[in-house]
């Protein structure tokens, strides 16, 4: 019976080793921005209340998967007017859309701390195939995810009526972001 116990140790030991870790983004600490060009100057957003679901292993891809859920209503531009008109209905729409989502479960190492994960962003009910760049550096007390993805805001039709017209606003928008992460 003590084999089978330090069998049944083994398979359990086993299975946990292959999961990939599984972090907590700390939400105080990390931040999700966006850049957007409006008149012919750059502005910067940022969406205070989203949550990331990150499970990731640099050695590990088939098991890694992020799930980020972000509150549409909670942009922030430092101006209430164009935090207004972002979250009215030719734009977010937050009314009926309140929530975009981005699920990546492909990665792809492009060495040394830099990494490619490939997924799905769901924007007013539009899902597209977006890949975002970015790093993860880990120490002791937990790890960093950052970097960047580029979009094109009418590809999730972000930019109804007289905001289709890219003279106003430009088409592409930057998003970055820089996740806080310790192990769960």
């Amino acid at each position: 019976s003590r084999t089978i116990l330090l069998s049944l140790a083994a398979v359990l030991f086993a299975g946990i080793a292959y999961a990939a870790t599984q972090w907590v983004m700390q939400p105080k600490q990390s931040e999700l921005t966006f850049l957007a060009i409006q008149a012919g100057a750059q502005f910067e957003g940022q969406f205070e209340h989203f949550d990331a679901d990150i499970r990731f292993d640099p050695a590990d891809f088939s098991n890694s998967r992020f799930e980020v859920k972000v509150n549409l209503a909670s942009v922030n531009t430092r101006d209430s007017e164009r935090d207004d008109t972002l979250k009215g209905p030719d734009l977010f729409a937050v009314k009926q859309y309140p929530t975009a989502t981005y699920v990546a479960e492909r990665f792809q190492h492009r060495g040394g701390t830099k990494f490619t994960a490939h997924g799905k962003l769901t924007l007013r009910n539009i899902t597209r195939d977006v890949s975002i760049e970015f790093t993860f550096d880990t120490n002791n007390t937990g790890a960093w995810l950052k970097g960047t993805a580029n979009l094109n805001r009418l590809d999730f039709g972000v930019g109804q009526g007289e905001w289709k017209d890219t003279e106003g606003v430009a088409n592409e928008v930057q998003v970055r972001y820089a996740l806080l992460l310790t192990k769960s």
